[in-house]
């Protein structure tokens, strides 16, 4: 089969490079999946898993990507909820193969149905953003209707999720970005939005929630906009500053076939729309995948047409 490797952690995106690799075979609660479409988080070449196993052994050349849409093709032993021809979403292990390829064998318990009115170029710009959202909202944020939202990098693929999803479950989101995203950030359902350039961040006031996509000395000033009893969630480590009458949560986003329902379900009925910036084909991934601009959204990689 045809699949993206990576060999060299100090070469990034650009040392990608389009291979022949065996087919991958269904290990016991796993079922193999025919790819058709593949997100991909630039990040993932910073993190150890996507390097070496579990066990700290050295894993290239690995396969990048964990974000799928694609139809099942076999069960391994035991696998149950699935089925051969299924056509299924979801997100992959950190510490496996990925999904830049034809072929990925995957635990059936990370993937969900996808429904025949969403497309596959949508269903893989879901999980990561789609789960991440959810999580640090409703699990880790403990969101409420009523409470106010601090949303970092709302033009992105997980801060517009964070906004719509904020937004429909009752809170005032403030948005932050660039200049240029302003209309992005309203558009996806900010109340407000912050230009992290040019516009003074404190004169937000208090906030119940900040979702952290960035971290630093944003991250740092979020952490004193956070009123009594809120939550500063972040996706980017450790907090360097903590609230001060406040939490600090920091979490690794993991697959959940019943959030994933929910997630879909509202792309369905127009509640949650995707953000994709860029789609392009399992041949030309390595280019698309070393842009030479800035791309607004989520890079998605077509595997079959």
């Amino acid at each position: 089969m045809k699949a993206i490797v990576v060999t060299d952690q100090a070469a990034g995106t650009a040392g990608m490079t389009l291979v022949e690799r065996p087919e991958p075979q269904a290990a016991i609660n796993d079922v193999l999946v025919q790819v058709h479409a593949s997100g991909f988080v630039p990040t993932e070449l910073t993190w150890p898993s996507t390097w070496t196993d579990r066990l700290g052994r050295d894993r290239t050349p690995s396969i990048p990507g964990h974000e799928l849409a694609g139809v099942v093709t076999a069960l391994g032993y035991g696998t149950t909820g699935l089925s051969v021809g299924q056509r299924v979403f979801g997100l992959a292990d950190w510490y496996r193969d990925g999904t830049l390829a034809e072929y990925v064998a995957i635990e059936a318990r990370n993937l969900a149905p996808l429904p025949g009115d969403v497309d596959f170029t949508a269903g893989a710009s879901l999980p990561i953003s789609g789960l991440t959202a959810w999580q640090g909202l409703f699990q880790h944020g403990r969101l409420q209707a009523g409470q106010s939202v601090l949303a970092h990098g709302a033009a992105g693929a997980v801060g517009s999720t964070v906004t719509q999803l904020a937004r429909e479950a009752g809170a005032y989101v403030i948005g932050t970005g660039r200049g240029a995203d302003r209309q992005t950030v309203l558009d996806f359902g900010a109340k407000e939005f912050v230009d992290l350039e040019n516009d003074v961040l404190e004169d937000v006031g208090r906030v119940d929630l900040v979702f952290d996509v960035i971290g630093g000395d944003i991250g740092k000033r979020s952490a004193r906009l956070i009123r009594t009893g809120g939550t500063l969630v972040s996706i980017v480590g450790p907090t360097e500053a903590r609230p001060a009458a406040g939490l600090a949560v920091d979490f690794v986003v993991e697959s959940d076939r019943a959030q994933l329902n929910e997630i879909v379900q509202r792309v369905r009925d127009g509640r949650l729309r995707t953000n994709i910036g860029n789609v392009s084909t399992l041949d030309d991934a390595v280019a698309a995948l070393n842009p030479t601009a800035r791309i607004k959204g989520k890079t998605i990689i077509r595997i079959r047409p």
